[in-house]
């Protein structure tokens, strides 16, 4: 059986780099009794995949991991039984299961939504508030972006579905997949660099709300929770 678990992120945790949160899960599925499936072969490993990979220093509120598990009970009980042998900063949110022939959670991400904020002394001292709200109006918004070998321009604007500030927290929702997987420093660096300003790696604070898979059909994207795929049990 295949289950999706959401969990969210915060505190000192979120300095945890990828490749140790998959390491703490590994370790936190054992102490929590899961009935997890191992691949086959010389060296077996419990068979998970994690949607997009969260930033050092960022927060979320919608992060996901799908497992293969042989027996389980009830997504009320799964849920509590991993949070039981949580440390604080993580928090499992749901546990839901998947029909065999849903794609796994790194291959359905398609969107994510994010909250945006300066820090304490690194706001910016021109009305940004306004002229971010004109930068975001424009029908191009190019950048030089680095690849292995070059430097390549692209254009950021089909990539932000949409861009609202309000009491000076920007709420951003953006293409999150592979080919696209706009992150928000990207957008500010832009939008900073046009006004003479650098963006201090200290300068934001910022929180994903959620992550989204495209159910859509005949080109028309409809957005939801990578969890909305799946069945409480």
């Amino acid at each position: 059986m295949k289950l999706r678990i959401k969990f969210a992120k915060s505190g000192v945790m979120r300095f945890i780099g990828h490749l140790d949160v998959m390491r703490y899960f590994q370790k936190a599925i054992r102490r929590a009794g899961i009935d997890i499936a191992y691949s086959e072969g010389f060296s077996p490993h419990q068979i998970m995949s994690f949607a997009a990979p969260l930033g050092v220093g960022l927060q979320s509120r919608g992060e996901y991991m799908d497992i293969e598990v042989y027996s389980c009970t009830s997504s009320k009980e799964m849920t509590e039984r991993l949070n039981r042998v949580m440390v604080p900063g993580m928090e499992i949110l749901s546990v839901t299961m998947l029909e065999e022939l849903t794609k796994n959670a790194m291959a359905s991400v398609a969107a994510a939504r994010y909250l945006v904020r300066f820090r304490e002394g690194y706001e910016p001292e021109f009305d940004w508030v306004e002229q971010l709200k004109v930068f975001y109006q424009r029908p191009a918004i190019p950048i030089l972006k680095q690849t292995k070998k070059s430097q390549l321009e692209v254009d950021l604007k089909p990539a932000i579905y949409s861009l609202d500030i309000q009491d000076k927290t920007i709420h951003l929702f953006v293409d999150a997949s592979s080919s696209g997987n706009i992150k928000p420093r990207m957008i500010l660096d832009a939008f900073l660099a046009e006004h003479g300003r650098v963006l201090e790696d200290a300068a934001l604070e910022i929180i994903r709300e959620d992550t989204y898979t495209d159910i859509g059909t005949d080109g028309q994207p409809e957005y939801v929770p990578l969890d909305a795929v799946g069945r409480i049990f």
